[in-house]
């Protein structure tokens, strides 16, 4: 049962809609959904609210210190209130994904992202549960640092928001512990739309 949902990205207006801040979108999303505010807490270096869902206290994280100490945040938080990693859920940008789609996983390596590499760093594990916000890649390697910190292109923001929108709605799953339904929910984006038929004779 997930009792921690983390949002990464990087705090000040200049940041706020690059692609590296879509963990945080997905938090901001989440807190509409539950009806709470997010509000700045030193203890933890983060903007935090606090809610019940069916009984169980839910929290939401977004970790103020800039994307490469993300770890300081979570740990600050999970350590205090003894939530272990795999109730641990953390909505970061993927590269590998693309806009449109978003992935569910259980553990694995950072694979770079250097949130993810803080947050394993601080917690002594990569046992926890994150969710994977497509954002495409550039292609080419070098421009990967350029790429996630700018705006996606409108058509690439709505799609972003699309995935983030349907995977809000697995929150509640997530927090009962249902993770294979939530897992269907997030990764289920909508069917292409189909082309128009070819007029005869072109």
């Amino acid at each position: 049962m997930i009792k921690l949902f983390v949002g990464l990205g990087n705090p000040g207006a200049e940041y706020e809609d690059t692609r590296h801040n879509a963990g945080f979108w997905w938090i901001d999303a989440l807190a509409r959904e539950l009806n709470v505010n997010l509000v700045p807490d030193k203890s933890y270096f983060a903007k935090v609210a606090r809610t019940q869902v069916k009984g169980q206290t839910v929290w939401l994280l977004e970790p103020q210190t800039f994307m490469n100490l993300s770890g300081k945040s979570v740990g600050a938080l999970a350590k205090f209130f003894k939530i272990a990693p795999q109730e641990i859920l953390v909505a970061h940008d993927e590269l590998d994904v693309i806009p449109g789609q978003a992935k569910l996983k259980f553990g694995g390596s950072h694979a770079g992202h250097n949130g993810l590499r803080d947050i394993h760093a601080q917690l002594g594990t990569g046992d926890y549960w994150r969710l994977r916000l497509g954002i495409g890649h550039p292609g080419v390697k070098a421009e990967v640092v350029n790429w996630v910190l700018k705006k996606p292109m409108a058509e690439q923001r709505d799609l972003i928001q699309e995935s983030i929108a349907r995977s809000v709605k697995a929150a509640d799953m997530l927090i009962q512990g249902e993770m294979e339904k939530a897992t269907v929910q997030i990764h289920t984006s909508k069917p292409p739309r189909p082309k128009p038929p070819r007029p005869e004779g072109v």
